[in-house]
């Protein structure tokens, strides 16, 4: 069964089977399998043949490739956008000949699909980001000296907007090469917090190949390098990476340095406004988000029932990014679920698919509770198999 685990697939087999409405011997006696058979597979406990899974898929009317790979990633609007986004930044360095707007005009560009992205607006964004980055591609060879590494600044903050809309729908080898060029455009401008800034996206090359420990070590190695956080924007940038920092050792279950990194966070951002650095929201606020999540990788009992109490008297403020609203409030559902507080987590995430509709039908987390909810529903709830639907977590 490539891409997929057993226990993968017989989740999937019990969600969709839940959401038809069908008992274990019923999907048997239709399939034309043994009951037996099919609580094997939804345990996880036994592989299905090419053939049984073929019986199992048309008795719930999908097929074997939905069960195997799972639901793919929904926007059509940003998928049609991609082969646009993979042309122009094959020709980085050797970029057409555009027109070139002043790099005051080309900056209100940029900060417009920065915006965007932090709002999580993703098919607005990919409409229209690959004549932009011709745009900045080019002016990082026409300009020199400090107009060159303004252009470069530009380039690096579309190359992370593009990354953003690449990675969450699923296209990590190009997310990949954007975070490459990031880099390259963060060594141009040479600014240290940018650096630091490239150093936090790289962590999702690391989160999409499963190898955290190495994810940690990058970002350890960037907070070694960087500077004395002596200005706001490396405070915040070295703020950053420590949030990240804890969160990656929260999902290795090592909450020794998960908390150390979380206290060196909170030394450098509690003091300084909460607002957007170098394409990533850091403050006070955002410093609280990061420690429920740090609390939801660790997954105690404790340290949950501490974060979930904190959340009955704290909201993140509304002016914060969306896609920061939205995923505190996944990461509460993801916690009342480890509590066993279904009905919570279930409206936690409609609360953060109004604040950010494209980030939570994107989001992986999101499709998983989704289906744990639909697994352990005994009314069929026609409202939450609606929203399953929405999110494609069945």
């Amino acid at each position: 069964m490539p891409g997929t685990t057993a226990a993968d697939l017989g989740r999937r087999i019990a969600t969709i089977r839940h959401a038809r409405g069908l008992t274990q011997d019923q999907l048997a006696t239709t399939a034309l399998v043994s009951p037996s058979t099919i609580r094997k597979i939804e345990q996880g406990r036994r592989a299905p043949s090419d053939d049984v899974l073929h019986a199992i898929a048309t008795a719930l009317g999908t097929t074997p490739d939905h069960l195997l790979e799972g639901p793919g990633h929904t926007d059509s609007r940003v998928h049609a956008a991609i082969p646009a986004i993979r042309a122009v930044i094959a020709t980085y360095d050797l970029p057409d000949a555009v027109p070139l707007r002043p790099l005051g005009q080309l900056a209100t560009a940029v900060q417009v699909v920065v915006g965007q992205r932090v709002n999580a607006e993703y098919a607005r964004l990919t409409a229209n980001i690959a004549p932009l980055l011709a745009e900045l591609q080019y002016a990082v060879q026409q300009h020199n000296g400090a107009d060159r590494q303004q252009a470069a600044t530009l380039l690096a903050a579309t190359y992370r907007a593009a990354d953003a809309a690449a990675y969450k729908h699923g296209h990590t080898d190009l997310s990949g090469r954007l975070v490459e060029l990031i880099r390259w455009a963060a060594d141009i401008a040479e600014d240290p917090a940018l650096r630091a800034a490239a150093a936090y996206v790289r962590t999702e090359t690391f989160f999409a190949s499963r190898i955290l420990p190495a994810g940690l070590r990058a970002l350890q190695t960037a907070i070694d390098d960087a500077p004395a956080p002596n200005t706001e924007q490396l405070q915040a940038a070295i703020g950053a990476l420590h949030m990240r920092a804890a969160v990656v050792a929260g999902r290795m279950h090592d909450p020794d340095t998960a908390h150390t990194h979380l206290a060196e966070a909170a030394t450098l951002t509690t003091n300084i406004r909460e607002g957007i650095y170098h394409g990533t929201a850091v403050g006070p606020d955002s410093l609280q988000i990061h420690r429920l999540a740090v609390a939801v990788e660790l997954g105690d009992a404790p340290g949950l029932n501490t974060a979930v109490r904190a959340a009955s008297t704290w909201q993140p403020p509304r002016d914060l990014p969306s896609e920061r609203r939205s995923h505190y409030y996944i990461d509460l559902a993801r916690a009342q679920m480890q509590l066993g507080r279904r009905q919570h987590a279930r409206e936690s995430l409609q609360v953060a698919r109004r604040i950010a509709p494209q980030h939570v039908r994107e989001h992986g987390q999101v499709r998983a509770e989704l289906a744990t909810l639909v697994r352990l529903d005994r009314t069929r709830d026609e409202q939450l198999l609606a929203f399953a639907r929405w999110a494609r977590a069945i």
